[in-house]
């Protein structure tokens, strides 16, 4: 309205303006603050000399739930209702009647906000900006934020058609924009989730940041029914815990559960206010949900869920809600994806681990241990092998190859060679004579294919346990590490050993043999060349980051230097990555095993058991009790998350105890094998860093194998 009958202005003025002190609870609506304004000081002139245009428009602002400001004059003062006022909150109220200059300072001289404004002045042509960030002062504090904004600006003129001024409505899209972003980050994190386990814990992380919810559970159904794993607000999580397996729970396929019931017939539902969860909560947490919204996980081979849900009543507005059904499309398509590569990266796996040996020799004073990673991104069988075995003699056959590929038929030409090599070998030991043989496999393999690309590479050694002499021949392949112990305070050192070359497998060479002598206390670690080759870094670098990793090695455990091998060199490699080690002990070493039960008295029974027996072997207590409470942890994550039977294993020799839990669980690693991947609930990740002098995981033919070595002061030996 305009005039006195329905206007919201005064025909007179009023007292002078606000000041910034005014507590926040004092201030007067935009209204009252309009009329307490001197306007008669003011380049607008007396309220009641105004343009009946001017009042309208501030009338319909004043009146309106959107946030408007109008900028009057050629020095832009500013009115503005309450809505907007909320949005400048930390320039309310002082700012209301003041040049927009004055107000906003350096703000107001920026592009996008003053210099938009006196462009339509000036033109008289409105404008729709698109969304825009502004930082702004916000909270008590007036801290800046980001906030983002989509607004129109039209000109206003009077009743002469003269442009007086321009009126501004603003839109904060902020929430919108910011899930938006975050539905983006949702879509960035999910391309690289490569298991369901990784789905669950992507899923759950963005659900509970970005909508700030205080319960989420996504469930997928694998075939046996459903399973679940749930997140509440308030849980004690740290970084250790992020990176574990997801603790599933199973439940029945009955649609008294919202989750089930979305699963089944795919549509959402929405809850605002209520007991969604009374009637199958399992805890006082599910029971406090009023609010919940049920999002079904449809895909060709995959029906699933996930629910959010708040404590309080929660109106599930439009825009929340289409959010949530594109972020159940992007993880209903994440978690197929993750299903189907499960089951490639099983069967490649098996295949890849079927072709190694499922155990290696033990002998009196020689140690053995060697790991094979997948390379590429675990899904595909490789060429790399090794091998060891005891022949008819006594000595020791020990072998390392690569069969270029990353296919099946990598694979399959792999098992043959190896399965050729043991043949060879317990016929005719001498390391050139096996080598011969394989030459001509290759080259028949090679000639039956029709391919002369089959390329091969092995080094192939001979262990004498009598005196400590190999005897090495290469086709072809990096020569092996040899680490030196330091004796009498000397420190460890490490080279390369200077093995004859010869031609690889398949192309009618020639081979010699070099032989060298491990003492007590050294270890030869062969390997394959994806531990040492980069791209775009020269062969030789790698080379020498793994005879240095090798001699700064704390012990010459084998299992200890084939963990450190595997991430000698910096960067990734696509390669397959073998390596085997063989260490001449100093003293024999006393071992023993314990099978455990995946049921819940089985971390107390081993330590007791372990306990018992380190303390029969005189081991120092100090050791004792953190091998103990390594152990303890390393035994319950594999029963709660591999769900199998363990096997602990306790090896002491003179110079360190070394201890490996190892379970038959499916789960494996999928890619290289990460050693920052394990915790029981958090805790095991620090402990076993902080307690032990080295550590890393293991995965084997039909589980993982998780491990820990510490070193013992003074002599705790036999």
């Amino acid at each position: 309205m305009v005039g006195t009958g329905g206007s919201t202005l005064p025909s007179q003025t009023g007292a002078a303006p606000q000041t910034a002190s005014t507590p926040a609870g004092d201030v007067p609506g935009c209204a009252a603050l309009i009329r307490s304004v001197a306007w008669e000081q003011t380049t607008l002139g007396p309220v009641p000399e105004w343009d009946p245009v001017v009042r309208a428009t501030v009338d319909l602002m004043l009146a309106s739930p959107v946030p408007m400001a109008l900028t009057c004059g050629d020095d832009y003062l500013l009115l503005y209702n309450d809505a907007y006022a909320q949005v400048i909150s930390a320039w309310h109220p002082v700012a209301m009647g003041r040049p927009a200059a004055e107000t906003f300072g350096e703000l107001w001289h920026s592009s996008d906000v003053g210099g938009v404004v006196q462009e339509v002045y000036r033109s008289g042509r409105a404008q729709l900006e698109p969304e825009t960030q502004m930082t702004l002062p916000r909270g008590d504090a007036g801290r800046p934020e980001h906030a983002f904004f989509t607004r129109g600006h039209s000109v206003v003129r009077d009743s002469h058609d003269r442009a007086v001024g321009v009126l501004t409505v603003a839109a904060e899209t902020t929430q919108v924009t910011r899930h938006l972003q975050s539905l983006g980050e949702l879509t960035s994190r999910l391309a690289g989730a490569l298991t369901i386990d990784d789905v669950a814990r992507v899923v759950l992380s963005y659900a509970m940041s970005s909508f700030d919810v205080d319960h989420c559970v996504f469930a997928v159904d694998d075939g046996a029914g459903y399973r679940y794993v749930r997140r509440i607000r308030g849980e004690m999580l740290d970084e250790a815990d992020e990176r574990l397996p997801p603790l599933w729970k199973r439940i029945v396929a009955d649609e008294g559960y919202p989750l089930v019931a979305v699963a089944q017939s795919g549509r959402a539902s929405f809850e605002p206010d209520g007991s969604p969860l009374m009637k199958i909560a399992s805890d006082r947490h599910e029971r406090r949900i009023r609010a919940l919204a049920a999002i079904p996980l449809r895909a060709p081979s995959l029906r699933g869920a996930l629910t959010v849900g708040y404590r309080s009543p929660h109106p599930w507005l439009p825009a929340e809600r289409a959010l949530l059904d594109a972020a159940g499309e992007l993880v209903a398509q994440a978690a197929e994806r993750a299903r189907r590569f499960e089951a490639q990266h099983g069967t490649a796996q098996l295949l890849q681990r079927s072709m190694l040996p499922e155990h290696l020799p033990e002998l009196d004073t020689f140690r053995i241990a060697a790991r094979y990673d997948v390379g590429v991104d675990g899904n595909a069988a490789g060429g790399d092998f090794y091998d060891a075995f005891e022949l008819p003699d006594g000595r020791l056959a020990m072998v390392l190859g690569d069969v270029a590929g990353h296919d099946v038929r990598a694979a399959a030409v792999m098992g043959q060679v190896r399965a050729a090599l043991r043949a060879l070998a317990l016929t005719d030991p001498a390391p050139p004579s096996v080598l011969a043989g394989l030459d001509r496999l290759v080259g028949s393999l090679g000639a039956e294919s029709r391919n002369e690309e089959i390329f091969v590479t092995v080094v192939f050694g001979l262990l004498d346990p009598a005196d400590g002499t190999i005897t090495l021949a290469s086709a072809g392949h990096p020569p092996p590490v040899l680490r030196r112990a330091g004796f009498r305070g000397e420190p460890a050192t490490a080279e390369l050993v200077k093995v004859p070359p010869g031609a690889p497998l398949g192309l009618g060479g020639r081979w010699q043999t070099g032989v060298i002598t491990i003492e007590p206390g050294d270890t030869i670690l062969m390997f394959s060349d994806g531990v040492v080759e980069r791209r775009g870094r020269a062969l030789n670098d790698g080379l020498d980051a793994l005879v240095a990793a090798a001699a700064s090695a704390g012990s010459g455990d084998p299992r200890n230097l084939c963990s450190l091998a595997t991430g000698a060199v910096e960067g990734t490699t696509d390669d397959d990555v073998a390596v085997l080690a063989v260490e001449h002990a100093v003293a024999l070493s006393r071992s023993a095993t314990m099978q455990v039960a995946a049921e819940p008295t089985g971390p107390s029974r081993v330590r007791q058991w372990m306990t018992n027996r380190l303390r029969e072997w005189s081991v120092p207590e100090a050791v004792i009790g953190a091998a103990i409470l390594c152990t303890s942890e390393l035994t319950t994550n594999a029963l709660l998350h591999a769900g199998t039977p363990a096997q602990v294993h306790i090896d002491l020799s003179a110079e360190r105890l070394l201890v490996s839990v190892a379970d038959t669980g499916t789960r494996g690693s999928v890619t290289r094998a990460r050693t920052d991947a394990l915790s029981s609930r958090g805790r095991g990740l620090g402990l076993i860093e902080e307690l032990s002098d080295a550590w890393g995981t293991d995965p084997t033919v039909r589980g993982s194998t998780v491990w820990f070595e510490m070193l013992i002061p003074g002599n705790a030996g036999p």
